[in-house]
């Protein structure tokens, strides 16, 4: 297998054939995403990984929560820009273009969270993110007022910590195995 076809740049033995609930859920991707994406199987190397990996994904992105999917999927950017991670930027930068149905929001966040048209709400939540991301050790009780005064609840703060928490931990396994994004994300929602 050649680095062109790998996930990541390390070689990690393939399972064949994939267990039936895995092929399923890649199955699902390929329906609805067009593709598998190369985190799924940058993990399938080890069924029980990718299945942890998986659930927490699942849960922190997709469950119920205050924060919508475009709000989480802006956090995940605005962190992987902190962390400079090419995956995560192409992959939830993409996202966030779907989400949104806005292009230029997208690319704002990927290179200055800043200068994106955002509203009180979201611009408190990517400063927490950022605070978090970059001085977690700094965050304070005024931190979360912060966050309280726009209208996030406690559990909202729980949430938003725990997608910064999530994506800082994902980037730098992204970059210290070179995964790489699927091509087809540089192109989609334009």
């Amino acid at each position: 297998m050649t680095r062109d076809s790998r996930p990541t740049a390390l070689d990690l033995p393939a399972v064949s054939p994939l267990p039936e609930a895995t092929q399923k859920y890649f199955d699902i991707c390929q329906d609805k995403l067009g593709l598998v994406p190369n985190v799924l199987r940058a993990h399938a190397f080890d069924i029980d990984k990718l299945n942890a990996f998986s659930a927490l994904y699942n849960n922190i992105m997709l469950a119920e929560s205050g924060l919508s999917k475009l709000e989480r999927e802006m956090i995940a950017v605005v962190v992987s820009s902190i962390n400079r991670c090419f995956y995560c930027l192409t992959a939830h930068g993409q996202a966030v273009r779907a989400l949104s149905g806005d292009p230029m929001l997208g690319e704002m966040l990927v290179m200055n969270y800043r200068v994106a048209p955002l509203d009180a709400r979201q611009r408190a939540m990517l400063d927490f993110a950022v605070k978090v991301t970059e001085t977690s050790h700094r965050v304070e009780e005024a931190d979360r007022q912060a966050l309280r005064d726009v209208g996030f609840s406690d559990r909202d703060i729980f949430d938003i910590a725990n997608v910064t928490g999530f994506y800082n931990m994902t980037n730098r396994v992204a970059s210290a195995i070179d995964m790489r994004p699927n091509d087809e994300y540089h192109a989609q929602n334009r």
